[in-house]
């Protein structure tokens, strides 16, 4: 059976890359998709545009050029380059002379729910392939906080971590002891979802985790129900109090591989919390909800990038998982992902390892794309 870690996003479909407020009218942001450099810039009309994050004459990228109109000008000779890579100017040459054939590879590009997607794969399949679905998102019954985070493991750790509900030990210091109990699981070709019921059964808990659970300044000591599905390639999970009509909260992530080799990902969340009923309560929550949350994501992230570490120390992935929820993920994972190339891919490809890297193009780039945003970013709202 081929590693999981070894196994590739599958390329063709939309993936965020960067928050839609850090990307101005005039402003150009670099980023990437698996190795893939991609620069992004927002032209002064307000419409983004992707390009190769690499300029065709010299190979300086993109991302450290100026936006001019609807253009991107190379920092280094001018070039100016269209939205669909195509090469509009050569500011040194007249009409006559001779000039590239062709300009960089452009990528389709969509803006929703304040995050910036690009289409990495086949772009004629960019047209029939629809971009997530938030209905509480534009819900005036919700308001929805941001998350923008660089986590270094491969993106199938994420999926691993938030389905398996079992690891709660883990946050014993914010939500005190919580039992959860795996009431069904359901898996299909590219899906797997699971409903778990939630019983606090003591120890101390943080008083933001029952403000985010829509229990009140004073608590209660409600069960829970939980249904978190992983639809390739998104994870989404819904949290609803007894008795009660709707979520609490709904949490909609996607984690987005950076590096060719695809061992550190940038996720990207939205938690779209209810508002209640008395005005204001909700407004004055929202710092102490943030630290709780980012908390309980520190030690997410410690957990995950810890099963990281192992992985590259051992070669291979030595888990042995025994529970029948995580076997399926792990599945699903494989069958709809694509081969991923390692950073040697030069000398041949390992083990394992497939020919082409998740675009279906062999790529060695840093880490890091030049512009990027850090690993650790300032709270989004």
């Amino acid at each position: 059976m081929i590693d999981l870690r070894r196994v590739g996003a599958n390329p063709d479909f939309w993936y965020p890359v960067a928050l839609s407020r850090r990307l101005r009218p005039g402003h150009v942001l670099g980023t990437a998709f698996a190795g893939e450099r991609i620069a992004l810039y927002r032209g002064q009309g307000g419409a983004i545009y992707g390009l190769e994050d690499r300029c065709a004459h010299r190979q300086v990228p993109l991302s450290m050029g100026v936006v001019d109109g609807e253009t991107l000008r190379c920092c280094y000779h001018a070039w100016a380059y269209r939205g669909d890579g195509r090469i509009s100017q050569i500011p040194y040459l007249s009409k006559g002379d001779g000039r590239p054939p062709r300009g960089v590879r452009a990528y389709p590009v969509r803006e929703a729910y304040g995050l910036v997607f690009v289409f990495p794969g086949d772009p004629e399949k960019a047209a029939v392939t629809a971009l997530p679905e938030l209905p509480a998102f534009g819900s005036p019954k919700y308001r929805t906080m941001t998350f923008s985070r660089t986590v270094r493991c491969h993106y199938s750790f994420m999926h691993e971590n938030l389905l398996d509900m079992n690891h709660q030990f883990l946050h014993r210091g914010v939500v005190g002891k919580l039992r959860p109990e795996l009431l069904e699981y359901r898996t299909g070709a590219r899906s797997v979802e699971a409903t778990y019921l939630f019983t606090h059964a003591g120890g101390k808990r943080n008083r933001s985790a029952g403000l985010l659970a829509a229990e009140g300044i004073g608590g209660s000591d409600s069960r829970d129900v939980m249904t978190i599905r992983t639809e390739y390639p998104y994870q989404t999970l819904d949290l609803v109090p007894e008795n009660a009509e709707r979520p609490a909260y709904c949490l909609w992530a996607a984690y987005v591989p950076e590096d060719a080799e695809q061992r550190t990902c940038h996720a990207y969340g939205l938690l779209m919390i209810e508002k209640p009923r008395i005005p204001g309560i909700l407004d004055l929550a929202w710092p102490f909800i943030r630290r709780f949350t980012e908390r309980v994501f520190a030690e997410d992230r410690m957990a995950v990038e810890a099963e990281q570490r192992a992985w590259e120390e051992q070669g291979e992935d030595r888990n042995h998982e025994v529970f029948p929820l995580i076997l399926d993920v792990r599945e699903v994972l494989r069958t709809n992902g694509v081969p991923s190339v390692p950073r040697n891919a030069a000398c041949g490809p390992a083990p394992g390892d497939g020919l082409a890297s998740a675009s279906g193009r062999h790529a060695a780039e840093p880490a890091t794309p030049a512009g990027a945003e850090p690993s650790v970013e300032p709270p989004d709202d």
